[in-house]
């Protein structure tokens, strides 16, 4: 059974979500969480909470026991993006992006839900 959890407008670029993401897929959701908690990178948080609702999802709603589950797949898409302005020489001016990303995180019970490059790095 797949579950999922989504977080929208991120305040983290995709690009550095990214990073993040993609050292927790394929893995199981306890190991998924001890990597999350000591990533120094500051998106680390935010996946952490987005895994840590998926899995109360799963358990809440399915009655899955939380200790069974895999992260099957972490996707970040682009969020909204802000434009601003900032003053530079010559009476010039330079833009701003702050870049915001949206989280989505499914686990399943069942790891040949797993994709199929994820299923060879486990039995590594």
């Amino acid at each position: 059974m797949q579950t999922r959890a989504i977080a929208k407008n991120v305040g983290h670029p995709p690009r550095k979500v990214r990073r993040v993401t993609d050292a927790i897929k394929g893995r199981r959701v306890t190991e998924a969480l001890a990597i999350l908690k000591f990533l120094p990178n500051m998106p680390a948080r935010d996946v952490y909470k987005v895994v840590a609702s998926a899995a109360a999802n799963a358990e809440n709603n399915y009655s899955l026991d939380p200790d069974e589950l895999w992260v099957i797949n972490a996707i970040t898409d682009e969020g909204v993006t802000v434009k601003r302005f900032r003053a530079r020489s010559h009476g010039r001016s330079s833009r701003i992006l702050r870049r915001s990303s949206h989280i989505t995180v499914y686990v399943s019970d069942d790891p040949q839900d797993l994709p199929k490059s994820a299923r060879q790095r486990k039995r590594r």
